[in-house]
């Protein structure tokens, strides 16, 4: 399931990401908004994991299009995780995705948010 966030900073948007992941989940709320702040400019990204079971087929066809459609689109992504396996991941490849992207505790959301919003300059470290 993906939810969005609420009360972030202008041009930041935000999703809770719980469970298992299906292709509804990308239809109907992560592509409409990414979609939407690509347009506004770039994309200013956080993505809260508590728990994660995976993604259905369909899901993974459409984050690899969303992804694709919106390369070159990404500015920063705080990825707000406990999940150490994500982290680790995130961490790993974040150099394979256009933007920076930085790893928090679920503790630090605040702080990632920051992240995320600033231009330039705003390390975020906890």
């Amino acid at each position: 399931m993906i939810e969005m966030l609420e009360n972030l900073p202008e041009g930041v948007i935000g999703f809770r990401l719980r469970g298992r992941l299906s292709g509804e989940d990308y239809e109907q709320v992560l592509s409409p908004v990414l979609a939407a702040a690509a347009q506004a400019g770039p994309v200013r990204c956080v993505l809260v994991v508590e728990e994660f079971q995976g993604m259905t087929a369909e899901a993974m066809k459409d984050d690899m299009k969303l992804g694709l459609e919106h390369l070159r689109g990404w500015k920063r992504i705080a990825v707000v995780t406990d999940v150490a396996w994500i982290g680790n991941l995130t961490n790993l490849f974040g150099w394979m995705i256009p933007g920076e992207t930085k790893v928090f505790p679920l503790s630090s959301l605040a702080a990632a948010t920051t992240w995320a919003a600033a231009e330039t300059g705003t390390d975020g470290d906890t």
